[in-house]
């Protein structure tokens, strides 16, 4: 096991499952300048001990993360007005191309409210768990603000122009029922088996062939951009990386002797 201390987050790295607890449950998980700095080390760390082949995302308490702490800016009529777009540049889009570049699977476990950047944070995952108590909101319309961190981008995607549209101007609450309807996210569970389930779905990935799996993410998040000569020549490419790979020489062994794979990550 490999584990850090930080003061606003909990890391580990268990048999190939790395969990990153978003921990300040008494300003419901959201993010201020420290908080970003130990996600942004945790995601190095992650990286660089090579140990893991998922990493599941989740929050502590009774919310996921309600996205910035405004107690952490100040916009006193005598103080200069916040640069936001700095905010944004140094720290909530790098931690969006962050979780959509890692090449392994990228689970999130949303256990409560996610409410702004914390609601697009959890929609920048691959795969999304809800518990059955928890729901998103875009509140930036709110504030007067632009939803951010890939907002704009992920829900129209996910839900379609109208209802991202309504979803952003309204910010209406949207519960986990109601998310797994519109294809927000994709499983809802009970309060009590949201974290066994996320980590049982955390172990299954980080048995599989990682680099494969690496490879599907990067095809399914272009393919929307390509059109289909492009994405059929991408197809191509990535197989032909997914055939030279010591798990697919195991994959295709192991079926021959009707025996479950033993693979590697590479």
């Amino acid at each position: 096991m490999h584990r850090q201390d930080y003061q606003n987050i909990e890391f580990s790295i268990t048999d190939g499952l790395a969990k990153l607890v978003l921990n300040r449950p008494d300003r419901l998980n959201s993010f201020n300048v420290d908080m970003h700095i130990d996600v942004k080390s945790a995601l190095e760390q992650l990286m660089s001990v090579g140990a893991a082949r998922c990493l599941l995302i989740t929050g502590s308490g009774r919310g996921f993360c309600a996205g910035q702490d405004l107690n952490d800016r100040s916009v006193n009529g005598g103080d200069q007005a916040p640069d936001l777009s700095a905010s944004i540049r140094e720290n909530y889009n790098p931690l969006i191309r962050a979780i959509t570049s890692l090449e392994m699977p990228v689970i999130c476990a949303v256990n409560g409210v996610a409410a702004g950047a914390g609601a697009n944070i959890a929609l920048a995952c691959d795969i999304v768990l809800a518990a059955q108590s928890a729901s998103f909101i875009q509140s930036f319309n709110k504030l007067g603000l632009v939803p951010d961190s890939g907002g704009t981008w992920m829900l129209p995607r996910l839900v379609g122009h109208a209802r991202a549209m309504r979803l952003c101007l309204l910010g209406e609450k949207v519960s986990a029922g109601e998310a797994l309807a519109m294809g927000m996210i994709s499983q809802v569970v009970e309060d009590e088996e949201l974290q066994n389930i996320a980590t049982d779905m955390g172990r299954q990935l980080a048995n599989a062939p990682t680099l494969g799996l690496a490879l599907i993410k990067r095809a399914l998040l272009v393919s929307s951009s390509n059109n289909l000569d492009q994405q059929l020549d991408l197809e191509c490419d990535l197989q032909g990386l997914a055939g030279r790979s010591d798990d697919y020489r195991e994959g295709v062994k192991a079926f021959m002797e009707k025996r479950l794979p033993k693979y590697q990550g590479h």
